[in-house]
Parts: C-alpha cells; sequence; structure tokens
C-alpha cells in the first residue's frame, strides 16, 4: 500500500498564502496519479486538486485560480500552494491517489496536516 506524510498546514490570515507538502512512500510514484483532498468539521472529504502522470490537472470550482498542485517525481514530492486563502478553506488537508482510471486507487489516509484562515 501507499503511504502519505503531509506538512505544511498553519494558521494563516485571510488573503495570506501556504504551500502543503505530502511525500509519498510508493516506488510507482512518477506513474501514478495524485490529489490533494480536505476535510472540514462536520464535512464530507471533498477533492481539492489532482494531478495525472501526464501532467493533467483538475481543481474544485472553489480553488481555480487560487490554489496549484504540482509534483516533484525525483523527490516523490506532491504540492498544493495555496493563495488567497479564505476561511472557509479551513480544513484538514489529504493527499491520496482515487483520481478516477489511474493508479493508485484511495489509500489508507495519513495524518493530513490542518490548515487554519482566519478572518
Amino acid at each position: 500500500q501507499v503511504q502519505f506524510v503531509e506538512s505544511g498546514g498553519g494558521l494563516v490570515q485571510f488573503g495570506g498564502s501556504l504551500k502543503l507538502s505530502c511525500t509519498v512512500a510508493d516506488r510507482f510514484f512518477s506513474m501514478s496519479a495524485m490529489a490533494w483532498y480536505r476535510q472540514a468539521p462536520g464535512t464530507q472529504r471533498e477533492l481539492v486538486a489532482s494531478i495525472t502522470n501526464g501532467g493533467i490537472l483538475h481543481y474544485a470550482d472553489s480553488v481555480k485560480g487560487r490554489f496549484t498542485i504540482s509534483r516533484d517525481n525525483t523527490k516523490n514530492i506532491l504540492f498544493l500552494q495555496m493563495s488567497r486563502l479564505k476561511p472557509e478553506d479551513t480544513a484538514v488537508y489529504y493527499c491520496n491517489g482515487g483520481v478516477p482510471g489511474y493508479y493508485p486507487d484511495l489509500q489508507p489516509w495519513g495524518q493530513g496536516t490542518q490548515v487554519t484562515v482566519s478572518s
């Protein structure tokens, strides 16, 4: 199974920026499609952004133009650059597979990283 370690979260003011990182333990990382998800209290986990092995990007409407997903295949790291943050972006952020039609399927979740945006 694939393992994930997310980092980079924190407390930031409205309009600020953060860059999240996810180290992925998977020797097939370069061939994978990866995604960032988030879960706010009392809500279901939602897909925020995804990137395929071929570089196809997808963003949730709520983050388009503000968030950028990227990857470093030499270091097995997935990134999420978040800008112009809003209080509604407050959530625990996770990385995982689960992009339809791509390796890997959803794996056991990591611990996530908390992002809190103050108004």
